[in-house]
């Protein structure tokens, strides 16, 4: 199927694009002389642009496209339900879609996590958990317990209370000042230890952990209401948790009544090889957040996984979560969820992921005889790639260097090079991928090549 645009076309859409639509976390001068990447088509494990050029989605879109693109049966879902029940509220109602849906995730997820609130997007998800988690120790006696702790470059969400979670300063001033009590915590980042466990990633994660139960300390342990954790932390270029950390955490919020609250909106479906990161690193939350995958993108919804526990001072008496969301647990986003998740079991995306993770990480750390490829780092079918300016020392990019490496040249010339994937520098500067859970080794090999071909043009740059 063709869906290439005629010269005419693409100089309409061009500047209607420039004139009307504002891109999100976009410096939108970046396309005053150039044009606006336009995907009109997906395939697999590739999308199209206008001009019918074909691109690897090596990043499932933004951590979502699980199942691949053109995926007819999960479109024909929404179509169908869209045409029986296109919208009814979980506000005091219910509909089937949703119910067989909450049942189906609650059977999924690990422990006791038996309690669905739907969303429809991560940051939805991250600020509900926090205002449960809030109103929970209010409604059992512990009004004071309101503060939530994350860890060192995190991303959280965009909504003012996910955003008092995030850990990235940059993205967080232009709001300031935002909710109280967010508070930070060291990452997981073994490549940048401190010195004293830089050579013992057993050591690190206790010390990591360790630092959550001197941070709880600090603030009160009466004050802390949760911690946000994501299984491999995203922002900073995939940060998996060193051995026993989250066995520790989990002992430490035990410890103190601290909730720990798993923010999946990434991990979970399939991203590691489970439906839920907890599993794959072998830990219990009290909360689980998703989005993204839930759907593989073709209709939006998030929610979060809850405790029975939780879910008990509401579920008697006059308590209410005073809490909601308009387009939250939308019937034809179940729809879609339902056959997305069919799709799953169906193809074993799973086993798929967690039978060829080990060629792509043998794949990609290839690139680690390049120069400016420092680390190599991930689980699963996500990955970041560090990128320095010295091996040997680990130098990193001071900003000026930065900003003509990844914004002057990398983004723009792996793109043009037929890969989607993210050059990020919140934290040091990385490459991002995290492909479709289809993705086999004709893919990896692709990626490899085009990242190895520009990358080694990048380093001829600095």
């Amino acid at each position: 199927m063709s869906t290439t645009y005629g010269p005419d076309e693409i100089a309409a859409l061009q500047e209607k694009a420039k004139r009307h639509l504002w891109l999100h976390f976009t410096r939108m001068s970046s396309y005053a002389d150039a044009d606006v990447p336009v995907i009109v088509r997906g395939e697999g494990a590739y999308v199209y642009d206008q001009r019918g050029k074909r691109y690897l989605d090596g990043l499932a879109g933004l951590f979502v496209s699980q199942i691949g693109h053109g995926r007819t049966e999960v479109a024909e879902a929404g179509a169908r339900q869209a045409s029986q029940l296109a919208y009814f509220p979980l506000w005091s109602y219910a509909h089937p879609q949703a119910v067989a849906l909450a049942d189906r995730l609650a059977a999924l997820a690990p422990g006791d996590l038996n309690r669905v609130f739907f969303t429809t997007s991560g940051s939805e998800a991250v600020e509900s958990a926090w205002k449960l988690a809030k109103q929970y120790f209010r409604t059992v006696g512990e009004p004071g317990r309101f503060k939530v702790l994350s860890r060192s470059i995190a991303y959280h969400g965009t909504s003012m209370g996910a955003l008092a979670i995030t850990g990235l300063p940059g993205i967080k001033e232009p709001f300031e000042p935002l909710p109280p009590g967010g508070v930070r915590v060291p990452n997981t980042n073994f490549y940048r230890a401190p010195e004293f466990v830089a050579t013992d990633v057993t050591a690190f994660g206790v010390w990591a952990a360790d630092e959550i139960e001197r941070a709880i300390l600090r603030e009160g342990p009466e004050s802390v209401a949760a911690i946000f954790l994501e299984p491999c932390q995203n922002s900073g270029g995939c940060f998996p948790p060193p051995p026993g950390y989250f066995q520790r955490v989990r002992e430490i919020c035990d410890r103190y009544g601290v909730l720990l609250v798993s923010d999946e909106v990434i991990c979970a479906f399939g991203r590691l090889g489970h439906y839920f990161g907890a599993e794959r690193y072998g830990y219990q939350p009290d909360i689980i957040t998703f989005a993204k995958g839930v759907t593989s993108g073709y209709a939006p919804l998030g929610g979060m996984l809850v405790a029975d526990r939780l879910m008990e001072p509401f579920a008697a008496g006059s308590s209410t979560f005073l809490h909601g969301v308009t387009f939250a647990g939308h019937p034809v986003s179940c729809a879609v969820a339902m056959a997305n998740l069919d799709v799953f079991e169906k193809e074993d995306l799973l086993g798929n992921v967690r039978s060829h993770e080990g060629a792509f990480r043998a794949t990609l750390e290839k690139l680690a005889d390049l120069p400016i490829v420092g680390d190599v780092r991930g689980d699963g079918y996500f990955y970041g790639i560090e990128l320095v300016k010295d091996k040997a020392t680990r130098e990193t990019f001071d900003d000026d260097e930065s900003e003509r490496l990844l914004r002057g040249f990398l983004s723009h010339a792996l793109f043009d090079s037929g890969l989607v994937c993210r050059a990020d520098d919140r934290g040091d500067p990385v490459i991002q991928l995290s492909p479709p859970l289809i993705c086999t080794q004709e893919h990896f090999d692709e990626m490899e090549q085009i990242l190895r071909h520009v990358l080694t043009e990048a380093w001829t740059r600095l």
